[in-house]
C-alpha cells in the first residue's frame, strides 16, 4: 500500500469512528487531519465544558487528547484501544478558545504503540501533554 493509500485509509477509519461515537459529535469535535500514525483534531470550548473554577474541565482536555490518540492508533484499520494514558496540564483553557490536539506515533512494536499528543490553544500556548500506550485487539474498523 502506498503512503497516500495508507493515509486515505487512516482518514476513512477516523471518520468512521467519529460517526459511531456519541461523545465527539456532541462536543463538536472536528478531525482536521488523519494519516497513518497521526491525527489532529480540534474542539471549540463551550460554557458547559467549564468546571467550578470557571476554566475548562481537565476531563474535557483529556478527552480531546484521547480522541486524537484513538484516531492515530487505529489509523491502520486494526481495532486498537488504550492500555494506559497520562496527561500533564500546563495551562488553563478558557471557554471560547479552540483547542487543537495533535497525536504522533512515537513507537510501535507488535501489538503495542506509544503516542504523544500535544494540546494547544488557538493562541499557540501548550495546554497539555498526553502520552498514550495502545494495544491492538484485532478486527477491521472499515
Amino acid at each position: 500500500m502506498s503512503a497516500s493509500e495508507a493515509d486515505a485509509l487512516a482518514r476513512r477509519v477516523a471518520d468512521t469512528m467519529l460517526s459511531k461515537e456519541g461523545t465527539g459529535p456532541s462536543w463538536g469535535l472536528v478531525i482536521e487531519e488523519s494519516r497513518e500514525g497521526y491525527a489532529r483534531v480540534r474542539m471549540l470550548l463551550r460554557p458547559d465544558m467549564a468546571n467550578g473554577h470557571g476554566i475548562v474541565h481537565g476531563g474535557m482536555i483529556f478527552s480531546l487528547a484521547d480522541s486524537a490518540f484513538a484516531y492515530a492508533c487505529n489509523s491502520r484499520n486494526a481495532t486498537t484501544v488504550a492500555a494506559h494514558a497520562a496527561i500533564s496540564f500546563l495551562s488553563p483553557a478558557k471557554v471560547g478558545e479552540t483547542l487543537i490536539a495533535e497525536a504522533v506515533e512515537r513507537s510501535r512494536s507488535g501489538r503495542s504503540g506509544v503516542y504523544a499528543v500535544q494540546v494547544k490553544a488557538d493562541d499557540g500556548r501548550t495546554v497539555a501533554e498526553f502520552q498514550g500506550l495502545s494495544r491492538e485487539i484485532g478486527g477491521a474498523i472499515v
